[in-house]
C-alpha cells in the first residue's frame, strides 16, 4: 500500500511535490503485462531533478529489471545511491548497497525464495511511502525503519533501530544491477568517516549483461552519525579468469564465494574484487543513525567536494525539505488546473519521470570524466549530462524540453558532441551510458534531437560541427550500402536511418549548405526502397535485393524486419514525408481506414498488443498522423483514450517501459493538447487536452502560454472552435514561434465531431 507524506506538513495550498506518486510504473511484472517486457521499471526511491545521486529500495539484482525495483517482490535487499529509469537489458548502476540489519552477521544478500539465506529481509507494503524526494520502509525481517532522500551529488539514509546489541549497517560495494563492480577500494578515514571507489566495466555484466560497453568508476566519501567502535571489511576471494557476468554472479556458487569472504575486524583499508563493509553496534530501542554520501565520477577529492557542498551540517529533514522545494520549482514550468486528482497526480508524476535523465554527470566544481576516460574542467557553457536513451526519447521527451527546458536540450547536444570528439569516434552514439556507446537499439537519434533543437533556436553548440558528426553518423549506421538496410530488421532500420537522414538535410538546409541538403533529402526517401507493391507494404529485403518470404501473419508477424513491434506498427514511420507515404499507400482515404482499423482492434486496456500499441515507442508519434491527414477529430478522440486507459494512478499505471522519460512525455505533451509529429520541425499538433487551463512557463522567452479549455469532460472530447491570442484559428497546429512568443490558445470543446 502507498502512502503519501501528509499534505498538512507543507505550508500554504497543496504542493506540486504532493502530486506525485514514484510508485506509478515501479513493477516489472510480465504477468500483469501480458509482455516480456514487463511494465514501466521506474524506481521508487529518493531523486533530486536530473540528479546524480537517486536512493532506492533493490528488491532484485538479475532479470530483465534496469530499475532494481519490481512492486510484486517481496523482499528487500538493500537500498542503492545510483538508479537507471524505466528501461530493460538487465540494466546497470544500482550501486554502493547499502543494508541495515541485526542478529547474526550475513554477507551475501540470499534469495526471496529462501533457497540461499542471506541478509534479505522482508517488508509491509503497509509501512512503504513513496513521493518525490523521500522514500521509506520497514524491514520485517529487522524491524529497522529506514528512510532515503537525496541531493544532486549525495545521498541520505535514516535508519531508526529497535534495541537489538547485534545491530549493523553493512554495505556492498560491488553489488551492481544487472551484474558486479570489478574492483572496489575502501579507506576507513576515522570513526565517523570512509572513503574509496567502486569500478565497473563490461566485464562484470550491467548494461546488457556487458554488451552495452558501460565502464565506469564512483567515488565516495560516506560519514555516519554514529561513532564506529567496532567495525569490519571483507573481501570475498574471487579467482582469477572467473567469469563475472550476471548468470556468474547470481550463481549459488558466487554467492558462497561471498559467504565465506575473509573478515578483518577493525582494518583501515580493503582492495578487492567483492569488498564489502560493516559496522556493528548496540542499538537502544528507536535509535537513529544517519548515513551520508557524497559521490563522484573523478575522484575522491570530488566526492569529498560534492559531500562539503550539500550534505556537511545538513541534517535529513534539511536535505528532505530543499528536494521537496527543488521539485516544487521544476514541477512549475507546467501548471494545469482542473481534472481530477487522479489526472493530476498522472500529469505530476510524468513531469518527475521526464525529469530524471539526463542526470547532472559534472561536480560541483565542473569537473566531468570525458569521453577518453580522462577528467575535464567545464568551460561554464553547459553542464555535462548523461543517459541519452535516445531511440525512445527523441520522440516526446527531448521535444517537450524544447519548450519547458531548453537549457537542457543545449546541454544534452554539447554532451553528445565532447563525447564524440573525446572517444575519437566523431559521430554520435544512439544509446549513451555514462560516456559508453552502448549500440543499445538503432536509428541515428542524436540527429533528430540536433535538428530539432536548431530549429527551435536552440544553438549554443557547434552547429558547423554538429553537421560534420550528423554525417559521419549517417555514414556510419543508414542506408548508403543499399539505399536502404539489409537483415531481419530491414523495415525497422530502413525506415528510421531515412528519417535521420532527413533531419541532417534540415540541419545542413538551416545552415545554409545546398549540397548537403540535397544529398540528404535525397537520402531521405530510403522508405521507398522497402516498398512491397505486391502486398502494399513494407517489407524487408535481403542483400540481393530479394524480399525476405512474407509470412502467413503478415503485417502483424512481430520481428518481422522491425524491432519489439510488427510492420503495422513500425510502417507508419515516415513522418518526414507523410505525402509521399500516403500516395505509396494508396490515397487519403485508405490510408484513414487502414489507421481506423488498427485502432479500433487495440484492446481496452492497452497492454502489449498487435495493433495500436503504446507500451513500445514505434507507434507513438501514430495519432498524430490523423491530423496530418485531415481528421483532427480522430487525433482528438485517439489522445483522449489513450491518456486514459494507458495511464494510471498505480503500480501498473503504465502499460510499458518508461523508457528514460518518453512514455511519461507522451503523456505530458497530448493532455496539454501540443504534440510533434516530426521533430526537426516546428510544426506542433494541437489535440484535445486533459485539463481545463494549462499554463506552460517559457524559459527561453521569459513569458507564458495558456491554454484553456471550455467546457472540456470526458465526453466533451472534440475541439469545436479555437482562437489564438483572440484571433480565430482554422488549423488544428501551431508553429513553435507562435507558442515560445507566449499567449493564449482558447479551445471550445463539445461532442460533435468537428
Amino acid at each position: 500500500m502507498l502512502s503519501f507524506l501528509p499534505t498538512s506538513m507543507f505550508a500554504g495550498s497543496r504542493k506540486l511535490n504532493t502530486y506525485v506518486n514514484p510508485m506509478i510504473g515501479a513493477s516489472t511484472d510480465v504477468e500483469i503485462a501480458g509482455a516480456y517486457h514487463g511494465l514501466g521499471k521506474t524506481f521508487p526511491g529518493a531523486a533530486t531533478p536530473f540528479g546524480m545521486v537517486q536512493v532506492s529500495p533493490q528488491t532484485i539484482t538479475g532479470g530483465d529489471n534496469g530499475s532494481g525495483y519490481s512492486d510484486h517482490m517481496k523482499t528487500i535487499e538493500g537500498f542503492c545511491l545510483t538508479q537507471m529509469s524505466g528501461i530493460g537489458w538487465n540494466g546497470d548502476l544500482g550501486n554502493f548497497t547499502v543494508m541495515p540489519t541485526n542478529g547474526p552477521l550475513q554477507l551475501t544478500m540470499g534469495r526471496e525464495d529462501g533457497s540461499q539465506k542471506g541478509y534479505r529481509s522482508l517488508y509491509n507494503k503497509e509501512t512503504e511511502t513513496a513521493c518525490a524526494g523521500y522514500y521509506a520502509v520497514t524491514l520485517t525481517n529487522y524491524n529497522i525503519r529506514t528512510e532515503c532522500t537525496a541531493t544532486t551529488h549525495c545521498g541520505f539514509m535514516r535508519f531508526t533501530f529497535p534495541q537489538n546489541d547485534q545491530s549493523r549497517i553493512q554495505i556492498d560495494l560491488a553489488r551492481r544491477v544487472g551484474g558486479t563492480a570489478d574492483t572496489e577500494e575502501i579507506n576507513i578515514i576515522d570513526d565517523h568517516t570512509f572513503e574509496g571507489w567502486l569500478h565497473c566495466t563490461p566485464d562484470g555484466g550491467g548494461w546488457g549483461d556487458g554488451l552495452g560497453h558501460a565502464d565506469y568508476k564512483i567515488f565516495f566519501h560516506a560519514t555516519l552519525s554514529k561513532p564506529m567502535k567496532d567495525w569490519a571489511l571483507w573481501s570475498a576471494d574471487i579467482p582469477e579468469g572467473q567469469s563475472r557476468h550476471l548468470d556468474d554472479v547470481i550463481s549459488n556458487e558466487y554467492q558462497k564465494r561471498i559467504a565465506d569472504a575473509k573478515v578483518e575486524r577493525n582494518a583501515r583499508h580493503a582492495l578487492g574484487k567483492h569488498v564489502g563493509f560493516f559496522t556493528e553496534f548496540d542499538a537502544v530501542e528507536g535509535e537513529q543513525v544517519l548515513l551520508k554520501v557524497g559521490i563522484s565520477y573523478c575522484d575522491v577529492e570530488g566526492a569529498r567536494k560534492n559531500y562539503n557542498a550539500e550534505a556537511e551540517g545538513v541534517t535529513f529533514d534539511d536535505a528532505h525539505r530543499r528536494a521537496c522545494d527543488s521539485w516544487d520549482k521544476e514541477l512549475a514550468r507546467i501548471q494545469v488546473e482542473g481534472g481530477s486528482d487522479d489526472e493530476k497526480t498522472i500529469f505530476y508524476t510524468a513531469m518527475y519521470h521526464t525529469m530524471i535523465d539526463p542526470r547532472i554527470h559534472q561536480d560541483v566544481d565542473g569537473r566531468y570524466v570525458g569521453g577518453d576516460q580522462k577528467v575535464y574542467m567545464s568551460d561554464g557553457t553547459f553542464t555535462k549530462r548523461t543517459i541519452f536513451s535516445g531511440w525512445d526519447v527523441f520522440r516526446s521527451q527531448m521535444p517537450l524540453q524544447t519548450i519547458i527546458n531548453p537549457a537542457l536540450v543545449g546541454d544534452l547536444i554539447n554532451s553528445l558532441t565532447t563525447l564524440a570528439t573525446q572517444s575519437g569516434r566523431k559521430y554520435y552514439e544512439r544509446w549513451e551510458l555514462m560516456n559508453a556507446y552502448s549500440g543499445c537499439m538503432f536509428g541515428n537519434p542524436a540527429l533528430s534531437v540536433i535538428a530539432d533543437a536548431y530549429a527551435k533556436n536552440i544553438r549554443n553548440f557547434d552547429a558547423m560541427l554538429a553537421l560534420e558528426y550528423c554525417k559521419n553518423s549517417s555514414a556510419e549506421f543508414g542506408n548508403d550500402k543499399y539505399g536502404y538496410t539489409a537483415g531481419g530488421m530491414s523495415i525497422s532500420h530502413t525506415l528510421e536511418y531515412a528519417y535521420a537522414d532527413w533531419c541532417v538535410g534540415r540541419l545542413a538546409e538551416m545552415l545554409g549548405d545546398k549540397a548537403t541538403q540535397r544529398e540528404f533529402y535525397k537520402k531521405s526517401q530510403a522508405y521507398r526502397n522497402i516498398w512491397d507493391k505486391e502486398h502494399s507494404w513494407f517489407r524487408p529485403r535481403n542483400e540481393d535485393g530479394s524480399w525476405m518470404e512474407w509470412p502467413k501473419e503478415g503485417r502483424l508477424k512481430e520481428w518481422y524486419g522491425t524491432m519489439e513491434c510488427n510492420p503495422l506498427q513500425q510502417g507508419w514511420f515516415v513522418p518526414h514525408d507523410v505525402p509521399g507515404m500516403v500516395k505509396l499507400m494508396g490515397g487519403k482515404k485508405k490510408v484513414l481506414d487502414d489507421l481506423q482499423r488498427m485502432f479500433k482492434k487495440t484492446p481496452e486496456d492497452m497492454f502489449w498488443n498487435l495493433y495500436y500499441n503504446h507500451a513500445n515507442e514505434p507507434v507513438h508519434g501514430v495519432p498524430y498522423l490523423f491530423n496530418r491527414l485531415d481528421a483532427h477529430w480522430l487525433t482528438q478522440y485517439w489522445t483522449r483514450f489513450i491518456c486514459k486507459k494507458a495511464y494510471e494512478n498505480k503500480v501498473a499505471g503504465l502499460k510499458g517501459n518508461e523508457d528514460v522519460g518518453q512514455m511519461s512525455a507522451w503523456y505530458i505533451l497530448s493532455a496539454i493538447g501540443l504534440h510533434p509529429y516530426c521533430p526537426g520541425e516546428t510544426r506542433t499538433e494541437i489535440t484535445s487536452p486533459v485539463f481545463d487551463r494549462i499554463t506552460i512557463q517559457l524559459p527561453a522567452t521569459g513569458k507564458s502560454f495558456t491554454i484553456i479549455a471550455e467546457n472540456n469532460n470526458d465526453e466533451n472530447v472534440y475541439i469545436q472552435s479555437m482562437t489564438l491570442n483572440g484571433k480565430p484559428l482554422k488549423r488544428f497546429w501551431l508553429d513553435f514561434s507562435e507558442i515560445i512568443a507566449g499567449g493564449e490558445l482558447q479551445l471550445v470543446m463539445g461532442k460533435k465531431e468537428f
